[in-house]
């Protein structure tokens, strides 16, 4: 039976995450701000499921809620950095709490977790680390420069720790998910509160007011769980997780589509080492 730490459990794929695997038997520290948002967890499974409040931008609540799953399951075995929001604006409206506030919760809420699990798992020589990124990462639409970026940046931190700890018997993982039927384009959706009139052709037409998306995403995220799970079991662990149609198609555009832009200027690229 091994543990899980999962953040941002409140709903969307957080939620299914836990509910998945709780339902398979193992371990979970499920957490959310509001503890109260996670408590139907600990009544579903009293035995497995540790309901707790953590603010990933908290270090003392990071702290408290790793030690609190040692505490009660002897261990964190996978941690899941999933907690997070959406915020859209174009770079140019973009406001800097705003952008602070996001890269805090994503990056370096991330970063704080993985630094709490860390030295028990080098200790063991085992575990897993799964960050939560997003297709946006890779296709960077207009109005979610800021979010792209800090998916982005997730994914630069997480290949450079999955080639540090390796060696060490621990995994890390990213997962890039596309549209999945959760609250993400909506209560979890932020935005620039003033929007610049030049940007409504390209970043303005991704505004809230103007998203039809909310409600009808293709993803399941039942599904989603699912595939994680197998992905952390799996014994080659992924690098990367692409979850959904949307994504995967997406993913493989972006890839061709930066490769011609590379091969373009390969000749040129490749002349700029000294004679």
């Amino acid at each position: 039976m091994s543990t899980w730490l999962i953040t941002g459990c409140s709903t969307g794929l957080g939620r299914a995450f836990a509910d998945a695997v709780l339902e398979r038997g193992d371990n979970v520290v499920v957490t959310a701000r509001d503890a109260s948002a996670v408590a139907d967890f600990a009544t579903r499974y009293p035995d497995t499921a540790l309901a707790a409040a953590l603010d990933v931008t908290d270090q003392m609540q990071v702290d408290a809620a790793v030690a609190a799953a040692v505490e009660r399951f002897g261990q964190v075995d996978v941690l899941v950095n999933n907690a997070g929001y959406g915020y859209r604006a174009a770079v140019e409206e973009g406001v800097d709490d705003d952008v602070q506030r996001l890269f805090d919760t994503h990056l370096y809420g991330s970063v704080r977790m993985i630094k709490a699990v860390l030295p028990a798992m080098r200790a063991r020589r085992s575990g897993t680390i799964v960050n939560l990124s997003s297709i946006g990462a890779r296709l960077s639409p207009e109005g979610s420069g800021y979010y792209a970026a800090v998916k982005a940046a997730i994914e630069a931190l997480t290949l450079s720790l999955r080639k540090e700890v390796a060696p060490l018997g621990i995994a890390a993982m990213v997962v890039e998910p596309g549209g999945f039927r959760t609250d993400f384009a909506g209560r979890s959706l932020t935005q620039s509160a003033t929007p610049i009139a030049d940007y409504a052709d390209t970043a303005g037409r991704r505004r809230k007011e103007h998203d039809t998306v909310h409600g009808t995403q293709p993803g399941d995220p039942a599904k989603a769980a699912r595939v994680l799970i197998d992905a952390v079991e799996s014994p080659e662990t992924p690098y990367m997780l692409v979850l959904g149609n949307d994504a995967s198609t997406g993913f493989r555009a972006a890839l061709d589509a930066l490769r011609a832009e590379v091969d373009v200027w390969e000749s040129a690229s490749r002349g700029t080492d000294f004679d």
